[in-house]
């Protein structure tokens, strides 16, 4: 025969909230976090730094109308491969200046 604890358990795992639903919670919601950093000497404003942090789904990000890491090459094959096509136009066009720039060759005409 045992006896109950009168001992808080551990961890808080009788509170019914554990890790994974606070966190799909958080997910779902959405946190924001803001703060500015201020430095004044002498009432002459030295540096201020604005800190904003959102913690959210992708799904609740692009609710809000947050989608910078579609268009951020770095993070999005699609977005890189517009801007190699983009660059690519580029230096065409210039090659195609400079081309025409070069003593003694004729102007290319157009098809």
């Amino acid at each position: 025969m045992t006896t109950p604890s009168r001992l808080p358990e551990p961890y808080g795992q009788a509170s019914g909230a554990n890790l994974a639903d606070i966190l799909e919670r958080v997910l779902d919601k959405g946190v924001v976090i803001a703060g500015d950093i201020r430095i004044n000497l002498l009432d002459i404003e030295l540096l201020t730094i604005k800190l904003r942090l959102i913690v959210a789904s992708v799904d609740k990000a692009k609710e809000m109308g947050i989608d910078w890491w579609e268009s951020d090459p770095a993070l999005s094959s699609r977005a890189r491969r517009d801007e190699l096509t983009r660059e690519n136009a580029e230096l065409r066009e210039r090659l195609a200046r400079l081309e025409e720039l070069e003593p003694g060759r004729a102007p290319k005409e157009a098809p």
